[in-house]
């Protein structure tokens, strides 16, 4: 019996093209599952979250949360605070009587410069203005701060206003302006009836 061993060279050789090819065609499949893999989870993670932020060595401002959470692997870094947050921040003018912040959720764009916070929302300011909403953007960049949302402010004097379609103010709150509003003004105790005297 004789042997064809070129018969035999041939078929080996289709057969390790053969293997070759589907090796390289499941690296190429993994190489695309790895690409979709979502990388939108948190690279650092801090519990019982205290942060203090200083400016010149003058503590500008103090934030609490039970936990916050980082994503820093993604092409618009973030930070969360899912279970609430409160930030005190400070004036150099009234250094003793800080304004604060409380919320049930916050986010933080940190490259934007772009501050969320959602859920009850409560601002008390350090001259004793209160604000009350159920969220508030905070565009650091512009030093504006505004919100779509119903706002409820109680002024130092005890007046009452609301703005039924939010409100747009400087990040001080030294100006603000409310949409649709109304309230219950004592206008004996305002700076504009001291302003006509």
């Amino acid at each position: 019996m004789k042997l064809n061993f070129n018969k035999y060279k041939n078929i080996a050789y289709l057969f390790s093209c053969a293997i070759f090819f589907v090796f390289t065609s499941c690296e190429e499949d993994m190489t695309k599952q790895n690409e979709n893999l979502s990388k939108n989870f948190p690279s650092q993670i801090i519990n019982n979250a205290k942060i203090v932020q200083r400016d010149s060595g003058f503590v500008t401002l103090k934030a609490t949360a039970p936990i916050i959470e980082q994503y820093q692997l993604i092409d618009s870094p973030y930070t969360i605070a899912r279970r609430g947050m409160k930030i005190e921040f400070f004036d150099k003018k009234n250094p003793k009587k800080p304004g604060n912040i409380t919320a049930k959720y916050a986010k933080i764009y940190e490259y934007k410069q772009f501050y969320e916070a959602r859920g009850d929302v409560k601002i008390l300011t350090s001259d004793g203005q209160r604000f009350a909403t159920q969220s508030v953007f905070w565009d650091k960049k512009k030093n504006r701060i505004y919100t779509k949302d119903t706002v409820y402010t109680t002024t130092a004097d005890g007046s009452v206003l609301v703005g039924a379609n939010g409100m747009t103010a400087k990040d001080d709150f030294s100006e603000y302006t409310f949409y649709n509003n109304s309230g219950d003004l004592d206008i004996s105790k305002s700076k504009i009836a001291e302003s006509k005297k």
